[in-house]
């Protein structure tokens, strides 16, 4: 395994962790690890990736990186669109709405774009047939 956590900053935490616990909750993936800070990362269990959220440690404010994104993996195609509809009402950003990328077939890209509160870019997606 490479990957063990990402993490985005946020210029209201508060904000982002009422933002994340709806959309990633929409899914059923939970805060695992809240800190002292005030930061927190979700995900599914301790030996699988998580993602964070929380204020830059420079006290600086948190920016958008450009060219930078996280992606999602989902188990099917109709979580990819649970999380970008709970995303948009949560007051994130549509960035392209759910659909195949590319052509239907064993290797199919479904994916959904969208910015959280701060502008940070995420895809949630799932690979395979419908």
């Amino acid at each position: 395994m490479m990957l063990g956590y990402t993490m985005y900053g946020t210029n209201d935490l508060e904000a982002a962790k009422a933002f994340y616990d709806k959309v990633l909750g929409a899914v059923g993936i939970g805060r695992l690890m809240e800190f002292p800070n005030g930061a927190v990362a979700y995900g599914v269990a301790w030996d699988k990736p998580m993602f964070a959220i929380g204020t830059p440690e420079n006290g600086e404010p948190a920016s958008v990186g450009n060219g930078a994104m996280m992606a999602l993996a989902m188990d099917d195609r109709a979580k990819v669109d649970v999380v970008h509809a709970a995303a948009c009402e949560a007051g994130g950003k549509c960035g392209g709405p759910p659909g195949v990328r590319g052509e239907e077939g064993p290797q199919a890209f479904y994916g959904a774009y969208f910015r959280d509160l701060d502008g940070n870019k995420f895809c949630a997606y799932r690979i395979g047939p419908a």
